[in-house]
């Protein structure tokens, strides 16, 4: 199991900036949600009743579409813009909008509101 970066605004920017490899991105989100892997198989207790029940196992947000859109709605709505109001992220061009990048966006901008959520100084 490959490590993880530390979750900070250079990471979230990775991520943005697609530098970061896709498992590591899902990594951090399943950290973040409670998700662990013990070696031999994943370990759910420390995850979201929700989460837990509509995902046993963690799921992969670059590739799911119902797993993004229940991280989307995660997120509450005044947190919804951290990406613009805290980053300065325009959004990426018309040409670049594919779903894997708007997943990367929509999971850095979860990860950004729970760093604020948790008051986690990045």
């Amino acid at each position: 199991m490959m490590s993880v970066p530390s979750l900070t605004i250079d990471t979230i920017w990775a991520i943005l900036n697609d530098t970061l490899d896709d498992d590591i991105v899902n990594r951090l989100v399943w950290d973040c949600l409670g998700y662990r892997y013990d070696g031999a198989m994943w370990i759910n207790e420390d995850v979201d009743p929700d989460w837990r029940s509509a995902y046993p196992q963690p799921p992969d947000f670059i590739a799911s579409r119902p797993a993004v859109v229940k991280l989307t709605r995660s997120i509450p709505a005044e947190n919804k813009q951290l990406l613009k109001e805290k980053l300065g992220f325009a959004g990426y061009k018309v040409g670049e909008l594919v779903p894997r990048k708007t997943r990367r966006a929509t999971i850095a901008n979860w990860l950004l509101s729970y760093l604020q959520l948790n008051d986690i100084d990045d």
